[in-house]
C-alpha cells in the first residue's frame, strides 16, 4: 500500500472552491461550492464504507480501512465547522442594526 501526497490528500476539498476568471467573474457561486464540499464528504464517506467491506470479506487491509475512515472522519469535522461559521456570520448579520 502506498502512502498518498499530500496534495493528492487535500485534492478533493480545494476543487470545491470557485475559480475566478481573468476578469473577475467566478465560474461557481458559493452554494456551488459547497454542494462540492459536501459531495466530497460524501465521496470519502462511501471510499470508508467500501474500505471497511473489503476488510471484512477479507480482501482488503486493516490499514487501508482505518485511514479511509480518518479521511472521512476529518472532512466530515471540516464540513461541520464550515457550516458553524457560516451560521455565526449570520446570526452576526442579523444582529446588526439597520
Amino acid at each position: 500500500m502506498s502512502i498518498d501526497s499530500l496534495g493528492k490528500v487535500s485534492g478533493t476539498l480545494p476543487a470545491a472552491l470557485p475559480r475566478s476568471r481573468p476578469g473577475g467573474q467566478s465560474d461557481a457561486g458559493f452554494g456551488d461550492a459547497l454542494m462540492n464540499l459536501i459531495g466530497a464528504v460524501d465521496g470519502s464517506a462511501t471510499q470508508a464504507n467500501d474500505a471497511v467491506g473489503r476488510m471484512l470479506d477479507g480482501t482488503g487491509d486493516v490499514h487501508e480501512a482505518v485511514i479511509a475512515m480518518q479521511k472521512a472522519d476529518t472532512a466530515l469535522q471540516l464540513t461541520v465547522q464550515i457550516r458553524n461559521k457560516i451560521v455565526q456570520a449570520y446570526q452576526d448579520i442579523m444582529r446588526m442594526p439597520v
